[in-house]
Formats: structure tokens, C-alpha cells, sequence
């Protein structure tokens, strides 16, 4: 029983790190993608939104599946479908088939995702034994997002941008095998049917709101087209909400939001996602095309962030024992928000230590907040609605970065983006860009601090009686 757990934890974690590391790795890469691959900065931009935008679209209707079909069986498909499609992003010639190809990996990815909290719960359901292995599973995120950067710059610069998904192949075999033979099904026997008119609408909500933030600098914010994809996100997302406040079993229950502990932990983990998540794309891309480092010298300069928030969120998995998690969710989101402040004294003849201190703080804030978001979104719902949850929380959190990443970038001039402008209009943007993300994650520091319950049981008790009001 005790190797059972240990490999879930192990198949969870190492599952978790491909799908943050295919987040974070792949920005280290974008310089080489597009001179490679002859793109821009929209193509860049969707190597990156093919993936987050697939995940968080469908990730609600793959936690749905799991439980009603199991959730091992559907966590070896995401990872047989991830694992191909790393495999066909290494061998695309195009940037429209790498994009496509990511957008097949965000579809496994979403999977994965809406199956490893709830494979989690199931595998440890002592309290104390939960939590430490709900802190790996945060430091695992957290860890995996920052050392992407020096990973795939250390990956890019040996073998080439190929490489960062061809390595993908031989870790989602080992732990597909290693899933059949230790890791136990699970499902929900009052699992809720597929909301499929939901899926669709939310898909297409998204998608056009992406394609509107990352078109509208080209296009002209007031032009036709850009106005009509705005107009029919607003709509569809709406339509959404129409949608799932009428139907018998929605995708998303409304109901969920009048517990305080669930929407604060969407609002926290979307906070962070389009804030200092989305920004890294940005911040690497200046780290190379302005100061002109390399991919693993870029890397490199994100290990001392790294480094230390691995030792920061060891310790605030200890101190939830003793501090309540809205302390450390809210107070994470603060720093965040002060890092990302202190980024704005870059300049262009910056040298690269004059990122160290922004990063470090934001990492810091990044260190106490992923160990104890993660166990607030799973106790915001009964146990039996894990796969809900873990659906739920990726939506915003994988939604944050999507988002995050069009409405951000949109400050930022294309072509100084990938050092063919002016290196000052890229600095300046990233500075516009900063300070709007920062103003977001503090916005989430205030409202998680406001919204989050600190004990479990009030969580719990308020999901099961909003589940009843849904």
C-alpha cells in the first residue's frame, strides 16, 4: 500500500512536471522556433496559447469524463495523447503544424491535469499524509515553472529546440508503464453527465478572446474584425454562464461560487497565472534579443529564483500545520505583485543582475503560494467531486496564463519583441506589461485575503451546500 502511494505521488509529480515544464520550457526556445521556422511574434505567442488555451478549454469536461469513466484510465490516455503529440511538435516543419501539434498536446495535458489531484486524493485520504504529498505536488508545479526556462535553454543550445519535446517521448513511456501497474482506478458512482454544450461555448469563448487580444495590435483595436471577436467572446462566455445556470449537470456549477474558499482559489490561481506566469515569455525574450544572453545563459539567470523557492515552499508546506493557507495564498500573491514592480527598472544597458532581485521576491511569493493553493482547491468541494475541482482549478489556472499572455503581449511591440526594433519601445512595453500584471496579482492578493476561509471544515461544508443548490 505505502509503494502504491509513493509511486502515485511519483507518476503525479513527474506527470505534473512534463505539463508545467511544456509551459515554461518552451519560452526559452521561441528565439531559435522563429528564426527556425521563419515566424513572428503571433506565431510565437500561439506556441504558447495553442497549449494553455486547449488545456483550460477542456480540462472541466476531462475532470467530468474521469469520474464518471475512471480516472487512471483517462490519465493513461492524456498521457499517451501528450506524449504523441511531443513527438509530432519535434518533427513539425511549419509553425502552423507546431502550433496545431501543440494545441493536441494541450488536450492530453488537460487531462492529465483534471486527473492528478483527484488520483491524489484517492491515493492518500489521511489528512496529514494529503498534505505532505498536496505540498510535493505544489512544489513540483512551482519548481518545474521556474527551472523550465534553464532547462530549455540548456536543451536548446546542446541539441536544439527539437529537443525540449522530443524528451517528452521516452519520460511519458516510463510513466505510462509505471501508471498500469501501481497506480489505482478510481471514479465517482454519481458522476455528472458530459455538459457538451457548455464545452462548446466555453472553447469558443476563449479562443476568440485569445485571437482578439493577440490580433487587435495588428489589426487595429477599433477595426471590424477585432470589435466582432471581442463582441462574440463577450457573448459566448456569457451564453456560458446562461448555460450552465440552466442545464440539470453542468460542466462548471454557479453554485460553487457562493463558497467563498472556491472562488477565492480561482480568483488566486488565475491571478498568479496571468500575471507573473504569463509574463515570462516576455521577460525571456527580453533576457535574450535585448541583452543579448543566450538560451542557457537565460536559463540560468531564473536559478537563483529557482533555487530559493524550492527551500521556500519546503517550508510553507511546514508551516500550514501553523499558519492558515489564506495567509500564505494572500501574501504570496502580494509578493508577487512587489517582484514584478521591482522588474521595472530594466532598461535596455541593464546588466543581468539588476533581474535578480524582482525575480527572487516574485519566486519567493510563487514558493508560499503553490503548496497552499492546491489544498484549498481540493477541499473546496466533498471528495467525490475531486476530478470537479481539480477541472475547475486548472480552467483558471491554465485560463490566467492564455489570457494572460494575449492581454500582456499586446503591450508589447512585435517586431522589438524579437529584436528586429526598437530595443527601448520593447522596454517600454515590458515595463506597461509589468506593471499591469502586478496590479493583477495584487488585486488577487486582496480579494483571496478576503475571500478564503481558514478552516477546512467551513470549506467543505459550503461546497456540499452549494452542490445542492446547483
Amino acid at each position: 500500500m505505502q509503494l502504491t502511494r509513493r509511486v502515485t505521488l511519483g507518476v503525479v509529480c513527474l506527470a505534473t512536471a512534463m505539463l508545467m515544464l511544456d509551459i515554461a520550457v518552451v519560452n526559452t526556445a521561441l528565439p531559435d522556433i522563429s528564426r527556425d521556422l521563419n515566424t513572428d511574434l503571433n506565431g510565437l505567442q500561439w506556441v504558447v496559447d495553442a497549449y494553455t488555451l486547449a488545456l483550460a478549454s477542456v480540462v472541466l469536461t476531462a475532470g467530468s469524463l474521469a469520474d464518471r469513466l475512471g480516472r487512471k484510465r483517462l490519465f493513461i490516455g492524456g498521457l499517451g495523447l501528450f506524449t504523441a503529440s511531443s513527438l509530432a511538435c519535434a518533427l513539425a516543419g511549419t509553425i502552423e503544424v507546431l502550433d496545431a501539434a501543440r494545441a493536441v498536446q494541450g488536450l492530453g495535458a488537460a487531462v492529465m491535469f483534471a486527473t492528478s489531484l483527484a488520483l491524489l486524493a484517492n491515493a492518500f485520504q489521511d489528512a496529514k499524509e494529503r498534505a505532505g504529498a498536496l505540498a510535493v505536488y505544489g512544489a513540483t508545479i512551482g519548481a518545474s515553472f521556474a527551472v523550465g526556462p534553464l532547462v530549455g535553454g540548456a536543451l536548446t543550445s546542446g541539441f536544439g529546440w527539437r529537443s525540449i519535446f522530443l524528451i517528452n517521448v521516452p519520460i511519458g513511456l516510463l510513466t505510462i508503464a509505471a501508471t498500469v501497474k501501481y497506480v489505482k482506478e478510481s471514479r465517482d458512482e454519481h458522476a455528472r453527465k458530459i455538459d457538451w454544450a457548455g464545452q462548446v461555448v466555453l472553447g469558443g469563448g476563449l479562443f476568440l478572446l485569445v485571437l482578439a487580444l493577440l490580433r487587435g495590435n495588428d489589426q487595429g483595436w477599433t477595426s471590424t474584425a477585432i470589435v466582432a471577436e471581442l463582441s462574440a467572446a463577450v457573448v459566448l462566455l456569457a451564453v456560458f454562464g446562461l448555460i450552465e445556470s440552466r442545464v440539470r449537470e453542468p460542466m462548471l456549477p454557479l453554485g460553487l461560487f457562493k463558497n467563498r474558499t472556491f472562488a477565492g482559489a480561482q480568483l488566486g490561481v488565475f491571478a498568479i497565472s496571468g500575471s507573473f506566469f504569463a509574463i515570462f515569455l516576455y521577460t525571456t525574450l527580453y533576457l535574450q534579443n535585448v541583452l543579448g544572453l543566450s538560451a542557457v545563459e537565460s536559463g540560468l539567470v531564473y536559478m537563483p529564483g529557482t533555487l530559493i523557492m524550492f527551500f521556500v515552499s519546503a517550508a510553507s508546506a511546514q508551516l500550514l500545520n501553523k499558519v492558515s493557507a489564506r495567509a500564505m495564498v494572500s501574501v504570496g500573491l502580494a509578493l508577487v505583485a512587489a517582484g514584478m514592480l521591482l522588474l521595472t527598472v530594466l532598461q535596455v544597458d541593464s546588466h543581468w543582475w539588476v533581474f535578480l532581485p524582482g525575480e527572487i521576491v516574485a519566486l519567493i511569493g510563487t514558493g508560499m503560494f503553490n503548496p497552499a493553493i492546491s489544498g484549498v482547491a481540493l477541499s473546496a468541494v466533498p471528495e467525490r467531486q475531486s476530478g470537479l475541482a481539480a477541472g475547475a482549478h486548472d480552467t483558471f489556472r491554465q485560463g490566467g496564463i492564455a489570457v494572460g499572455i494575449a492581454a500582456l503581449g499586446a503591450l508589447v511591440p512585435a517586431q522589438a519583441a524579437l529584436g528586429h526594433g526598437d530595443a527601448q519601445a520593447f522596454v517600454d512595453g515590458l515595463r506597461n506589461a509589468l506593471i499591469v500584471g502586478a496590479g493583477l496579482a495584487a488585486l488577487g492578493a486582496v480579494g483571496t485575503a478576503t475571500l478564503l476561509r481558514t478552516r477546512r471544515t467551513g470549506a467543505v461544508q459550503g461546497a456540499e451546500l452549494a452542490l445542492e443548490q446547483a
